[in-house]
């Protein structure tokens, strides 16, 4: 689904990702983990186009995407849950959901994928009509997580979705994130909550300063003594 090829990323001159390689295949929940400014978002960013690589490619089932506008990118399958969830805080939940949806031109088609976003998340639509501010930080992310959805992506990168959440919300979270990954959705998630993170997915790569240190399955990770003791609390 996914091949991103020693990709480099820069923020004026601090090399913010050097020279990175990963995959994500289609059906899997990839993760990547680390520490805080280690540059995962940047990876996330880097594949949605909202920001540039410096150098290396980035490929969509075979499809360089390097050079892509982010709307483009879009238009081919991909979807961002942004960190700090970023909904359109004026607007209704409908409306947001709307948003979303907004590359799709069949109104049944809208129509029908936002039913499904409210059998995913039946509080949304007891609250469709009400703005996005004023909903708790939980159902935030489950709006921006449904509004990612509206576009029915091929591959949804999800960045930091526990970031800030009560615990009762971070396991409803992850429950969704491993009932898409259920439905065969491509997710690749980025999280700082490595336990949860490694629980949830397949495979999961270790980022450290802009470089992958470590790659193996999630179960091989998650007893790894490296990684227990630097983002397991060395349980």
């Amino acid at each position: 689904m996914l091949e991103v090829r020693k990709i480099e990323v820069s923020y004026g001159e601090s090399l913010a990702l050097k020279g990175i390689s990963f995959t994500v295949r289609e059906g899997e929940l990839v993760t990547i983990i680390g520490a805080n400014g280690a540059g995962k978002s940047t990876i996330l960013r880097a594949i949605m186009g909202l920001v540039k690589s410096r150098k290396g490619e980035i490929l969509l089932r075979g499809e360089d995407i390097t050079l892509a506008p982010p709307h483009y990118r879009a238009r081919l399958g991909i979807s961002l849950v942004p960190e700090g969830r970023k909904i359109f805080s004026d607007l209704t939940v409908r409306e947001n959901l709307l948003m979303g949806g907004y590359i799709e031109m069949d109104r049944k088609a809208i129509q029908a994928r936002m039913e499904e976003a409210f059998s995913l998340f039946p509080v949304l639509k007891e609250r469709q009509n009400q703005v996005g501010k004023t909903l708790s930080g939980g159902e935030q992310q489950m709006l921006a997580i449904a509004r990612a959805l509206m576009s029915q992506p091929r591959m949804i990168l999800m960045d930091e979705v526990s970031l800030g959440l009560m615990p009762i919300y971070v396991a409803e979270t992850f429950k969704v994130i491993e009932n898409l990954h259920r439905k065969g959705v491509t997710i690749l998630l980025v999280e700082q909550n490595a336990r949860k993170a490694l629980s949830a997915a397949d495979r999961g790569y270790v980022l450290e300063t802009g470089e992958i240190v470590l790659a193996d399955s999630s179960q091989a990770l998650a007893s790894n003594p490296q990684v227990k003791q630097a983002y397991l609390g060395g349980a």
